[in-house]
């Protein structure tokens, strides 16, 4: 099978990596990629966001099978004009892409097949943002409804920090808070048969012991061995097929990864977000314990036949991601300084370093073009020695100015 992974970030390049161990796949092509995917695929520059590009291009290398790793080209239509030319292709289309498009359809969708999250409210007028503050007091929970790259949500106690972030968007919800650890749970879907995967926990504030401004997410971890036994059946149940049959049933099938943020509340498990493409950085976490071959699921799933390939599977042990932000991150990042040490660090066992915010300058040297610059993944035997192996991953790396969360998984061991 040869495979076309689209996107620049951390989650293809985890893909990427993913799909040219997987031994069903004979070629890996990305585009546009990033200098990190260039040992595990051939790149090929495309605009993302153009899906009669994306499309052609997919045509020309004989892909098997397109990958839409970000949630913009899919909103934009890119899985629809693939499928157009006639190739399976993993993502939603345009109009089920929309569960992560817009929180307010997002809640509509919820609303509809009964699952459980958040009380809400839609507001688009300040006088509608203040008497929703007021109404669900702190903290409060202020959301863009549009797209914004992980970093659309405040959660503050401060009520003029989150009339500020609402005046910034053009509509938001605004809902409850809801108490409780969070957790990740990803599930495969071809719009009708859902495979779940195994929890994974990330880590959304920017420093240690979660203080600091929301991010696209600093870490992650899974598996999750205090989440309660029952929870992906109960997810499963209660969030996952509805929503998919909800889905279908508006005439917007979806098909590809139904990711739910959930928080697991005084008051039982509750939506907090969907998001429709693999999570990052729990993905690198996720598919570096995953025994299930990757293309398997990925293709099951575009192409209707997902019942024929069974639960996914999973290593022992456990896996620990810690992302390497640029300096400024998350506020005013700082690109073009050097990256050093990736060699020694992806030597260790157990360790794979995967790319996001990084690229070739003038001079031929590796810098940084992004606030996430890369993510130090590593595997071992129980998280201990995941964390041990992923941090000393980390401590080989050299970017001036770099910062990341030194309490990575440490909650759960502690």
């Amino acid at each position: 099978m040869k495979v076309l992974v689209i996107g620049t970030g951390g989650r293809e390049h985890a893909l990427a990596l993913a799909l040219s161990r997987d031994p069903q796949v004979t070629e890996v092509h990305a585009a546009p990629g990033n200098p990190g995917m260039t040992a595990v695929a051939t790149l090929h520059p495309v605009d993302p966001l153009d899906g009669a590009a994306v499309a052609d291009l997919a045509s020309r290398v004989g892909a098997d099978l397109v990958v839409v790793g970000p949630e913009a080209p899919l909103v934009a239509g890119v899985a629809d004009a693939v499928r157009e030319v006639g190739i399976a292709c993993f993502g939603p289309s345009a109009a089920a892409a929309q569960i992560e498009g817009s929180k307010a359809f997002a809640k509509q969708v919820m609303a509809s097949a009964d699952v459980p999250t958040a009380m809400a409210r839609v507001c688009e007028t300040p006088e509608q943002v203040a008497d929703a503050l007021d109404t669900f007091g702190p903290p409060y929970v202020v959301k863009d409804d549009a797209l914004a790259a992980g970093k659309g949500v405040v959660v503050t106690e401060d009520r003029q920090e989150a009339v500020d972030h609402a005046a910034s968007c053009d509509r938001v919800v605004i809902e409850e808070f809801l108490d409780g650890p969070e957790v990740s749970l990803f599930a495969i879907t071809d719009g009708s048969t859902v495979l779940p995967l195994q929890p994974a926990q990330d880590f959304k504030r920017a420093r240690d012991g979660d203080e600091g401004p929301n991010t696209g997410g600093m870490g992650a971890y899974t598996p999750l061995a205090w989440a309660p036994d029952d929870l992906v059946t109960e997810v499963t149940r209660r969030v996952l097929v509805p929503t998919v049959e909800e889905m279908a049933a508006r005439g917007t099938p979806f098909q590809g990864l139904l990711y739910a943020g959930l928080a697991l509340t005084s008051r039982g498990t509750k939506v907090v977000e969907f998001n429709a493409r693999f999570g990052d950085p729990e993905t690198q976490a996720l598919l570096s314990l995953l025994r299930t071959p990757l293309s398997a699921l990925l293709h099951g799933a575009a192409t209707g036949s997902l019942a024929d390939v069974g639960l996914p599977q999973w290593h022992d042990g456990a896996a620990v991601t810690v992302v390497v932000a640029a300096e400024g991150y998350p506020e005013a990042p700082v690109a073009g300084d050097r990256i050093e040490g990736l060699d020694a660090a992806n030597a260790l066992e157990g360790v794979d370093v995967i790319h996001a915010g990084t690229k070739i300058d003038e001079d031929g040297a590796l810098v940084t073009s992004g606030g996430r610059v890369l993510s130090v993944t590593a595997v071992g035997a129980d998280l201990d020695e995941a964390r041990r192996r992923a941090y000393a991953g980390v401590d080989l790396v050299e970017i001036r100015g770099a910062h990341h969360r030194r309490d990575i998984a440490l909650s759960p061991l502690r």
